[in-house]
């Protein structure tokens, strides 16, 4: 049996999340390969690299920036990352190196940016290296590629392109239709749409928007309730009990707030759009499940997601707000052309899920 080996970690949560959804469908596929999920920072702990400096590990500090909108500047922020990361260059190898070493995989596939060099080094050539990048593009440089002889998937045009740009050979260049998302935004949901609308305390009959920022939630979130007091909202906190508390005071009879869910392709049915971060995880499911979306793109969006903006208005499947101040504007806007989204949005077909274990049955 085949040992392929998925390497992720849990900064932002979508690298956990496309590990699972990859490792669910190949053995769906019934596959002949053992997967292992391999947590990154576990296997670097020992290094303690982040901690040592901040006093925080680099997930929970990044994790903590999204939550509370901390995001101002991490342009500069990811250059100082990739300095300790450059800096510790020699350590991270010789733990990853006895990784393999122990390991023996006949593929490694990466679902993490920042860390391709060391990882793709330490294997010294024992095995196919694959990179599947999980943002729309890359942002250069050193994120998700780097000058080496590996292998790349990629889910946009523009990613292809970047690659090619950077030297990449043809033979080493895949391109699938999008995203990894998980199996359930696949699978058909046979419920009554305005009956469960009812029953969660919904108006059947009224537009309704989905607001999701994540496993953190946001702390813009507040102000797009009180912006949209007048619309019908669904808001997903994720972790953040403190802030599912503070929506639920707001006692807006037009408001359904949940907590932490597996259960979004649900929630994302019984809405007509999307609010939230230009995120290619919450972008990508709110397509699938043929949401329109609106995000905000200016200073404070990461330096990584301000390409999907500009995906978004290439593709013409939604709005770019250049903040949630002007919220009730663009709600109003999407709302008078939603017909017109619609069907934009139903002309994007992601089957990336399905496509990328037949991409890898071709490099082992």
């Amino acid at each position: 049996m085949r040992r392929l080996q998925c390497i992720y970690f849990d900064a932002g949560g979508g690298h956990r999340a496309a590990a699972n959804a990859l490792k669910s469908v190949i053995e769906q596929q019934g596959r002949p390969w053992e997967v292992s999920l391999v947590n990154l920072q576990e296997l670097l702990y020992s290094l303690d690299i982040f901690r040592k400096i901040t006093g925080v590990s680099l997930e929970d500090l990044y994790n903590k920036m999204l939550a509370k909108g901390w995001t101002f500047g991490s342009a500069f922020s990811l250059k100082a990352v990739h300095g300790v990361i450059r800096l510790y260059h020699g350590s991270i190898l010789r733990v990853l190196e006895d990784h393999f070493r122990q390991t023996q995989p006949d593929l490694v596939v990466s679902l993490v940016p920042n860390f391709n060099r060391p990882l793709y080094q330490s294997l010294r050539g024992s095995a196919p290296y694959v990179t599947i990048l999980t943002d729309f593009a890359d942002y250069p440089p050193h994120f998700w590629m780097e000058k080496q002889d590996q292998y790349i998937i990629c889910g946009t045009e523009k990613a292809v392109e970047q690659a090619r740009r950077m030297g990449y050979r043809s033979e080493k260049i895949f391109a699938v239709s999008g995203m990894i998302l998980r199996p359930k935004f696949y699978e058909p949901i046979n419920i009554d749409r305005a009956a469960e609308r009812n029953r969660l305390g919904l108006d059947p009959a009224r537009a309704t928007g989905i607001v999701l920022f994540g496993g953190q939630g946001s702390s813009v979130m507040p102000e797009i309730a009180e912006r949209l007091a007048g619309t019908q909202l669904i808001f997903i906190c994720g972790r953040n009990e403190q802030l599912a508390s503070r929506l639920k005071a707001l006692r807006r009879a037009a408001h359904l707030v949940e907590g932490f869910t597996s259960e979004i392709p649900y929630y994302m049915h019984l809405a007509d759009f999307f609010i939230g971060k230009p995120g290619p995880g919450s972008i990508s499911e709110a397509l699938a499940m043929k949401l329109p979306v609106i995000v905000e793109s200016n200073r404070w969006t990461l330096p990584q997601e301000r390409y999907n903006a500009e995906w978004i208005r290439q593709r013409g499947v939604g709005l770019v707000l250049r903040n949630f101040r002007g919220i009730a504007e663009g709600v109003a806007r999407l709302e008078k052309n939603l017909d017109e989204f619609r069907r934009r949005v139903a002309s994007i077909q992601n089957r990336a899920v399905f496509e990328i274990p037949e991409i890898l049955s071709r490099l082992l």
